[in-house]
């Protein structure tokens, strides 16, 4: 028995109509992974510079941190935002009235909102590495 040939140029065809959603869905699964983070903040701590119920976007490939960035880092197993306030060197008040020095790739950070804010002031370990620091906010 014979079997029916396909054409060559259908082939090229198939492939051509399917390589390119299957590549651009590859790479935008690859961008969401690697390069951007979108999230979503459920609570007042960041107001007024982020609004409760507001959507974030903010990229994981990023240099140097400064006093001012905004944050998304993974703290006891909860993804929070929050403002840089203190970078490694630096003195930065404690819970006690006292002061600490930030320890070397570590960071200190607060919510603009502070009556509403969970953040080092509050917690026993107040530094948050730089290794749980997963993206940096775009455009704040």
């Amino acid at each position: 028995m014979l079997k029916p040939k396909v054409p060559r140029g259908r082939i090229r065809r198939l492939i051509r109509n399917w390589a390119v959603p299957v590549g651009c869905g590859l790479l935008f699964l690859f961008l969401l992974k690697f390069v951007f983070f979108f999230g979503y903040v459920p609570t007042a701590s960041m107001e007024p510079a982020i609004r409760v119920d507001s959507f974030i976007i903010g990229h994981r490939v990023f240099g140097k941190l400064k006093h001012g960035d905004i944050v998304v880092f993974e703290y006891k197993g909860r993804l929070m935002v929050k403002r840089i306030a203190g970078v490694p060197g630096d003195v930065v008040p404690d819970a006690k009235g006292g002061t600490l020095a930030v320890p070397a790739g570590c960071y200190f950070v607060l919510g603009d909102n502070p009556e509403e804010s969970v953040d080092s002031r509050h917690w026993s370990n107040p530094f948050v590495h730089e290794r749980r620091i997963i993206a940096k906010l775009l455009g704040k």
